[in-house]
């Protein structure tokens, strides 16, 4: 049985500023790759850690059936958010131990929501350090961001 791989980027020119996520959705039997597939998309006002969150949302919104996933992030935003502090959140009435709104809290609705339909795990890695899989992703959010980079608001 294939297991998935998610490797996941978001990336932003100026914080808000035209944005984009990156997936790249890797199957592999074993070592062995069986299918892949490319995703991006891009924002023309965003921040960095909205992309972050489209990212691994669209990995998960695209798999057409429940699937055992890996999503790979170098987000410790996303990955701590999903993994430790949403429940806090949930608990609070999506607000923050400082008793704030969540920030991006419709975004991360989404994210819980699409977790519930798979079996995910997540995983941390350091960006910009050589990791094949996570520079492809990068590469992906650069490209999502490219259509809006030049069209800034005067």
């Amino acid at each position: 049985m294939a297991e998935v791989f998610a490797y996941t980027d978001g990336a932003c020119s100026g914080n808000p500023g035209p944005g984009g996520w990156g997936v790249l959705l890797v199957a592999r039997d074993g070592e062995r790759v069986v299918k892949e597939r490319a995703l991006s998309g891009g924002e023309p006002t965003t921040t960095n850690n909205r992309m972050e969150l489209l990212a691994a949302i669209s990995a998960l919104e695209t798999l057409g059936r429940p699937s055992r996933i890996t999503i790979v992030t170098d987000s410790v935003y996303v990955k701590d958010g999903i993994t430790k502090w949403i429940h806090g959140w949930k608990a609070k009435g999506w607000k923050t131990a400082a008793k704030k709104p969540v920030k991006n809290e419709e975004l991360w609705r989404r994210l819980d929501e699409a977790t519930q339909r798979h079996d995910v795990t997540w995983e941390w890695v350091k960006g910009h350090a050589g990791h094949p899989e996570n520079e492809r992703a990068d590469e992906l959010a650069r490209a999502g961001m490219a259509p809006f980079k030049d069209k800034r608001p005067a």
